[in-house]
């Protein structure tokens, strides 16, 4: 069995009380309705700032009555250490996947970037000791590497931070690094690499290429490529993700506590060859985007060329073995979108 069918196992006959900060997220509402679907008592905070209500009516519909009233949700601010105080209290596990993200907004509001991401996880991670939570588990970003050229991205080797965003999840790493020695916190950040999926927002300034891609040919609107197509990502689909949170929560390996991992499906994927997959999948619902070419922009400021991840620490210390690659995750994705714009 694999590690992860254990975990979700030894979860569904045993619940435990979970908190996810950015419940309303993307990211966050998919690792609720993961929870919820195993029985587990869960809390929820969000302030809407880049969540949605319409997120968590969609886990609503998804989940049963009676695991939905499993769920209690606090409007609140992680910037606001009361609230945090208030929703660490008899809490097991920290899912903290609040924060500001996009680069290009970390370059045009900095300050507002740092108050979410250093103060906010600063609130988070006084609330989680001073309650004595058994895990803290934080989304970390690749964007963390940097500079560095090497390929794959291994996690001990980063280098300078290209943007506010960057230098903000950095910081992350060395404040929990500090309470993990000064307070014996025990917590692991993963380093999420172009996670993607269903809930993810197709709409707004700082849309992720993604959901911005499909709601471009769904819609016949243009679609733009930065630079020339050739910048490449890993891209993970979310339930890569969910595993890897759980599996963290759930890490009784030593040698995982306080740790980094990399999470992401280890494929290296062009912005070209992601638009012929996107264009392929919304052509059997809209034939008529199978002309379309895309528009090409300058190179976007603070973005990184080319990011690989090495997954195999993640492997052989968390049990990590991701599921669905990028082809998969966009049938998957291709779904949803479809019925989202219908």
């Amino acid at each position: 069995m694999k590690k992860i069918e254990s975990i979700k196992q030894h979860l569904t006959d045993n619940p435990k009380k979970w908190l996810i900060t950015g419940v309303a997220g993307f990211i966050g509402s998919n690792i609720l309705e993961a929870l919820l679907k195993l029985n587990q008592n869960v809390i929820g905070l969000d302030n809407f700032s880049t969540g949605f209500k319409h997120n968590l009516d969609e886990v609503q519909k998804l989940v049963s009555a009676q695991q939905w009233q499993r769920f209690s949700f606090v409007e609140g601010d992680i910037r606001d250490l009361t609230t945090c105080k208030k929703v660490c209290a008899n809490v097991d596990y920290v899912l903290h996947e609040a924060a500001l993200g996009s680069v290009p907004r970390s370059i045009e509001d900095p300050i507002r970037t740092n108050e979410n991401n250093i103060s906010g996880f600063l609130n988070m991670l006084v609330a989680a000791r001073d309650a004595g939570v058994k895990r803290f588990v934080y989304a970390a970003s690749s964007s963390t590497y940097g500079d560095h050229p090497g390929l794959p991205k291994k996690e001990d080797k980063i280098g300078k931070p290209l943007s506010p965003y960057a230098v903000t999840k950095y910081v992350n790493e060395l404040y929990v690094d500090v309470f993990a020695r000064t307070y014996g916190m025990e917590a692991i950040g993963l380093r999420y690499f172009n996670i993607f999926g269903p809930r993810q927002d197709p709409k707004g300034a700082y849309a992720a290429v993604i959901p911005l891609w499909f709601s471009g040919l769904i819609k016949g609107e243009p679609v733009y490529i930065n630079g020339d197509g050739e910048t490449s990502r890993d891209f993970c689909y979310i339930e890569n993700c969910i595993q890897a949170n759980l599996l963290a929560a759930c890490a009784i390996d030593k040698d995982a506590i306080n740790q980094v991992f990399n999470v992401a499906f280890g494929e290296r994927t062009t912005l070209n060859e992601l638009f012929e997959l996107i264009q392929e999948r919304v052509a059997k619902n809209f034939p008529h985007v199978r002309n379309l070419k895309p528009q090409y922009w300058d190179f976007r400021v603070g973005d990184v060329r080319h990011s690989l991840a090495d997954i195999s620490k993640a492997k052989a210390l968390l049990g990590y073995e991701p599921e669905f690659s990028v082809r998969d995750g966009l049938d998957k994705a291709a779904k949803w979108y479809m019925g989202f714009f219908k």
